[in-house]
């Protein structure tokens, strides 16, 4: 619960800077930049409501539409060549998803993202960056062999200690870990 606090309390300082940001640009950058900047401000604050009713589902794909019609401002100034962001395309499925599972009421996607870490970035570090997906995809598959492996052994009870403590045991003598097991 603190953790969706903390995002709850930081989303709110994230709105309000964008407001303060939005104020603050105004008439010194072209009308469409701020147009996008409030399009994407009322997206995000209609989408973080704890209930979404019909009409709003309308106001979301209103915002959307405005937020992807004025964003071309930074195409046309040559600020970026293409909008490929994976935030920016996950935007437009929110409609949807809202129809589909309710609202998202500040959902944290920290699982996903530690998942994220697991499959992508770990594997990718541990390629030479030359073709790594093919390289990422070898490690993701022998990591599951090894954890398959590992389930197996420890059902057929290979895994069960280590080979001091076997050897104890093999020798009668009562091995005592201090803190964690009593003797």
């Amino acid at each position: 619960m603190k953790v969706l606090s903390f995002i709850f309390t930081l989303m709110q300082l994230l709105i309000s800077a964008l407001q303060v940001y939005i104020a603050a640009i105004e008439g010194h950058v072209a009308k469409d930049i701020v147009q996008t900047f409030q399009a994407f401000l009322e997206f995000c604050y209609l989408v973080r409501q704890n209930v979404i009713m019909e009409t709003m589902l309308d106001e979301i794909d209103d915002a959307l539409q405005r937020f992807h019609r004025y964003r071309e401002v930074f195409r046309n100034f040559n600020v970026i060549n293409s909008f490929s962001l994976p935030q920016q395309h996950s935007m437009m499925h929110y409609n949807y998803l809202i129809c589909q599972f309710g609202a998202p009421n500040g959902l944290c996607s920290s699982i996903t993202e530690s998942k994220h870490i697991k499959a992508v970035k770990w594997p990718y570090w541990r390629t030479n960056h030359f073709q790594a997906l093919g390289q990422m995809l070898k490690i993701n598959q022998r990591l599951d062999k090894l954890v398959a492996a590992c389930l197996d052994f420890k059902q057929c009870g290979m895994l069960n200690g280590t080979c001091v403590s076997q050897s104890f045991e093999a020798l009668g003598a009562k091995l005592c870990f201090t803190g964690h097991h009593q003797c």
